[in-house]
């Protein structure tokens, strides 16, 4: 364990690092308010690094002493470059013992490529470990939205489903789709802990909607792999479709979701209707 500088300058660090990050660096939607001081507000970094605000409180004060998991999450929260980090470390007399590998961003999978590829007739998406959307057919982009148009950063089935307006509008049964989503995120965040990516997310959501952050406390968990999904399409209106997800045999975390309509059906017709609209349309979605 390294020497500790002490509880105030933990404190003073912590603040002089919120001081510097506006609401819209940790993505988080401006309010338009006035704020009294420069920088996120106490609450806003407790909400990121999913911690009390009272707790945060208290640690800024010097009334308490992190622990080495907490001084990670706050340091994700604070988007603290190395030397930040190792600092933060020092003062707090605490020890990073965290790896320090990049993650390379997730490739498809060879197999999922081509398991994709020959879906033509139905929608059909590859979710990542994170539930990120690495590929997808021209029917899952004509179902939900045209991920070729997002930045790869924000093709994020989760967080679509709670900040855009157009996929959220698609469920009719949201709130139940959404509370699957969360349940399945914790799942895959609890897979890999040492992983970011998850707690940016989780803490991004949580300040941005109060459903997301009750339904994460709740800590359900689920891995169902079929079921059904209701949406009103703005094209072809109603649709009752079957979701089925295979996972690969790998241990990757991928996942190949395919959404089909049982056939005699007004979803059936409806769905091949929809299809028959991406004709013209760029076929596949890769990652970028």
């Amino acid at each position: 364990m390294t020497a500790s500088a002490g509880p105030d300058e933990v404190g003073a660090f912590l603040t002089a690092c919120r001081a510097q990050l506006a609401p819209r660096d940790v993505g988080l939607p401006e309010t338009g308010s006035p704020r009294r001081v420069a920088g996120l507000r106490r609450q806003e970094v407790a909400q990121l690094a999913a911690i009390s605000v009272d707790y945060y409180t208290r640690l800024e004060q010097g009334r308490v002493r992190a622990s080495a998991g907490v001084l990670a999450t706050l340091s994700r929260a604070l988007r603290l470059d190395e030397d930040q980090q190792r600092h933060l470390y020092e003062v707090a007399g605490r020890t990073d013992a965290r790896p320090r590998r990049k993650r390379p961003a997730e490739q498809l999978r060879p197999a999922m490529r081509r398991l994709l590829d020959q879906l033509t007739a139905t929608p059909a998406l590859v979710l990542g470990s994170r539930l990120d959307v690495l590929a997808w057919n021209a029917g899952a982009a004509a179902l939900y939205t045209d991920f070729g148009q997002l930045p790869p950063n924000r093709r994020n089935y989760v967080r679509l489903l709670f900040t855009d307006p157009l996929v959220r509008g698609l469920h009719r049964r949201w709130e139940h789709d959404a509370r699957d989503a969360v349940a399945a995120l914790r799942m895959d965040a609890a897979a890999d802990p040492d992983d970011p990516a998850p707690a940016r997310l989780v803490g991004e959501l949580s300040v941005q909607d109060r459903d997301f952050r009750t339904w994460w406390a709740e800590h359900r968990v689920t891995g169902a792999g079929y079921g059904s999904k209701l949406y009103h399409h703005p094209l072809v209106g109603d649709l009752s479709l079957d979701c089925d997800t295979w996972n690969s045999p790998d241990g990757s975390g991928q996942r190949l979701v395919v959404l089909t309509a049982e056939p005699g059906t007004p979803s059936h017709d409806a769905l091949r209707i929809l299809m028959s609209r991406t004709a013209t349309s760029r076929p596949e979605g890769r990652t970028s």
